[in-house]
């Protein structure tokens, strides 16, 4: 009797309380999860363009978040280097270096073959065929696809092969990897006069695709260099055509600043 008694002390109010407390919790997380993948969307095509200085409200009024979530989201991108946080000057969003990116993209094709390995080693029958369902995506937009939807489709194929690999130290490297190049990419497609549609690259995901469901190590491998190198082959685009300013809006900004000091 004592030891079913002793199971009844904690009041009801209490459970409820903890169980409140608990889903709050939860919801936070999710708001904050939520709050950064709108902030990175926002990064990827530059309407919070390279090199900006905002402060943390003017990303509340973008993003459409409180502040508890959205200084969650920014804590996590300066981990990601995405923004970059300076006292007495707020945020940053993170100008793009192309020679650092292009330092990056080695890091990124040395960490890609070994989730791509994973992946291929580790998956299971419902990844594989969630890898089918996104392969089959590409293939229906083909050469049409816009650069908006391809990110939306790649992210997915990205968090995919992070999952099947089920090494999740790797997550930590590779995320923020990929926002970055997501980010050239969109401004390789959208700003330079040489980009192409986007069918190269579409055909070079639908064959990682196609060798990581297969169970190929090997061809996965392969196929996971080659768009490492067709990636490589853009920045001699990104260099010649794209004006500094619209990789680091702060040089434009500055460039304001003198000519209005000029006239004063």
């Amino acid at each position: 009797m004592n030891k079913k008694k002793s199971l009844c002390t904690v009041p009801s109010a209490k459970v409820n309380a903890d169980l409140n407390e608990t889903i709050k919790n939860r919801s936070a997380a999710s708001l904050a999860d939520l709050a950064y993948e709108r902030i990175e969307e926002l990064l990827v095509s530059c309407e919070l363009q390279p090199g900006l200085h905002l402060t943390m409200q003017d990303l509340q009024t973008a993003v459409g978040f409180g502040r508890t979530p959205v200084l969650q989201a920014v804590n996590r991108l300066a981990s990601d280097t995405l923004i970059l946080v300076t006292p007495r000057h707020g945020l940053q969003i993170a100008p793009i270096d192309l020679t650092r990116e292009r330092v990056l993209l080695r890091l990124r094709k040395d960490v890609e073959r070994f989730v791509i390995q994973l992946a291929t080693e580790r998956s299971g029958a419902s990844q594989r065929n969630q890898m089918i369902h996104l392969k089959r995506t590409l293939e229906h937009y083909g050469s049409n696809i816009t650069i908006q939807q391809f990110n939306l489709v790649d992210r997915r194929i990205d968090q995919l092969f992070i999952l099947a690999a089920n090494e999740p130290y790797v997550e930590s490297t590779l995320r923020p990897l990929h926002t970055i190049f997501r980010r050239l990419g969109w401004i390789y497609h959208m700003k330079s006069k040489r980009a192409e549609n986007l069918s190269r690259t579409v055909d070079l995901h639908v064959a990682i695709i196609d060798a990581v469901a297969s169970g190929n190590v090997s061809s996965a491998i392969a196929a996971s260099d080659q768009l490492m190198d067709f990636v490589d082959t853009t920045f001699a685009v990104l260099e010649s055509e794209i004006l500094p300013s619209q990789l680091n809006v702060a040089h434009k900004e500055h460039e304001i600043a003198l000519e209005l000091e000029l006239m004063t």
